[in-house]
């Protein structure tokens, strides 16, 4: 007899039927072993064989994807959501509303035809896959995802009050009304793409996939670009420059996808931050479930002005994304943000003579190892390219060295402390006080000799800790105790 009180049990629309049927979505990995059974049958691959195979699969697809459907469901009641599934294996996953940690509604392209959209919950419990995702609803209206997020969102913590309040700023107290715009993405802040190499990944893997294409192809089809003519390097020249613009195009063009009409809002005791060509993507956090915020900046970043801003969120997935506030932007608006976020600490504090010491040693070895090799390389057989590489590296590592001691840093405030690290991506941290969760002093041996100690401070948000590296180790306790409080006094550099 079922329980009149329990919240209604719905499914998700008929339409995600045809859309998980056009992208295979429950049948793709079942393609490889048709394919197989085809060959090892000896199919002739006529036009026959190929027929049958895509009907075949196609049906098998849809069979899928309607179990699937039927199999699947959800409700969401007064104080928990239950997300039912499994076609033999049948799994029921209850999670209380005050574990939801944030909520994002994507709607791919394919998605927007059929006016659907995917929910992705994430919540206090423990994760569930490689994704970390507690809850996926893929398949539901536009109108039913926005209802779903409002209730799923409704069980909100107690105000915070006090030192507990994210920032004056954005304090989750204040009555709001309206959206306030917090910050909007810029057309201009493209041209930063080509500076950031996750961007330009993505060309270089379409070149090299592109690559692969025309080794494929036959000889009489590839063009033949040796004319006579033209002065020596003149075409290795035009190849590199186009090349370079085709790496900057690509480059704009990956941001463009990811980042477009990217727009941050307050609204209420929330933010939320929409983005995306293709695929729209709407990320709700609640302001008083953020413990911090980082501003990282890559070398070529560092040049031009340029940052990004993250939230770092108690419980959040994939925070590396979900938890972007400026994914690309002018440094000033970064820091900006960051200190809306949270309180700031004031100016850095440089770590001692022996880290700058140790981390030029470590800078300068790889270089003296190579330059050895090539001293023994250049008497033994005369092999001198070797001897030039080390010195050249050598010469290097002294620069490379002093560059990752300026990179470090810590800081205390009353409410908040901060840690910097980093060269190739220099990442800035600040972090409320209540965030701490534990503190962790280690020691090498190296650093025993030099008085040094890395000092890493365990939270609940973001990587889940986060270092200072090479303080002075009569310096640990204290910056542990000004960062957390009383409850760190007998913190000590281990022995």
């Amino acid at each position: 007899m079922s329980d009149p009180a329990a919240p209604p049990v719905q499914r998700t629309s008929r339409w995600v039927l045809l859309l998980h049927t056009i992208t295979f979505r429950q049948a793709r990995a079942l393609v490889p072993a048709v394919l197989g059974l085809g060959a090892a049958r000896g199919f002739d691959g006529g036009t026959v064989t190929v027929v049958v195979l895509v009907v075949g699969v196609t049906l098998l697809s849809l069979l899928w994807a309607t179990l699937s459907w039927w199999r699947f469901s959800y409700a969401v009641g007064e104080s928990s959501v239950v997300v039912t599934r499994g076609l033999l294996s049948r799994s029921v996953r209850t999670v209380p509303l005050d574990r939801v940690r944030g909520v994002e509604v994507e709607a791919p392209a394919l998605h927007r035809l059929f006016g659907l959209v995917r929910l992705k919950v994430d919540a206090a419990a423990g994760s569930v896959g490689a994704t970390g995702e507690e809850l996926v609803v893929d398949g539901v209206t536009r109108a039913e995802g926005d209802r779903l997020r409002a209730l799923l969102l409704v069980a909100r913590l107690p105000p915070a009050r006090g030192r507990h309040a994210a920032s004056a700023e954005l304090d989750p107290d204040v009555p709001q009304d309206h959206d306030e715009v917090v910050t909007r993405f810029d057309p201009r802040w493209l041209l930063y793409s080509p500076l950031v190499g996750g961007y330009l990944a993505v060309p270089l893997a379409a070149f090299g996939a592109l690559f692969r294409l025309l080794e494929e192809v036959p000889d009489r089809f590839v063009p033949d670009l040796d004319r006579p003519g033209l002065p020596d390097g003149t075409l290795a020249a035009l190849v590199l420059a186009g090349g370079l613009v085709l790496l900057v195009g690509g480059s704009v063009a990956g941001s463009a996808v990811v980042n477009w009409r990217f727009r941050l809002v307050r609204r209420g005791g929330s933010l939320i931050a929409t983005r995306g060509l293709v695929t729209r993507r709407h990320t709700e956090l609640e302001i008083d479930r953020i413990r911090g915020c980082t501003v990282s900046q890559g070398v070529g970043m560092r040049l031009v002005g340029a940052a990004r801003a993250s939230a770092l969120v108690t419980g959040l997935g994939d925070a590396a994304r979900r938890g972007q506030l400026l994914p690309l932007g002018p440094q000033d608006q970064a820091w900006a943000l960051a200190d809306r976020l949270v309180e700031p600490t004031g100016p850095l504090r440089r770590h001692p003579a022996a880290a700058r010491r140790r981390s030029v040693v470590r800078g300068v070895v790889p270089g003296v190892l190579v330059l050895v090799a090539g001293v023994a390389l250049t008497a033994l057989a005369g092999w001198w390219p070797l001897l030039v590489t080390g010195a050249v590296l050598t010469a290097l590592g002294v620069p490379l060295g002093l560059a990752r001691h300026a990179a470090t840093g810590h800081a205390t405030g009353p409410r908040s402390f901060a840690v910097r690290s980093g060269w190739l991506v220099r990442e800035h941290v600040v972090l409320q006080r209540r965030a701490v969760v534990g503190w962790q002093v280690s020691q090498s041996f190296f650093q025993r000799r030099g008085g040094l100690a890395t000092v890493l401070a365990c939270v609940g948000a973001g990587s889940g800790g986060y270092a200072a590296r090479d303080m002075a180790a009569d310096e640990a306790a204290d910056f542990a105790r000004a960062a957390s409080g009383s409850w760190a006094d007998t913190l000590s550099p281990a022995r």
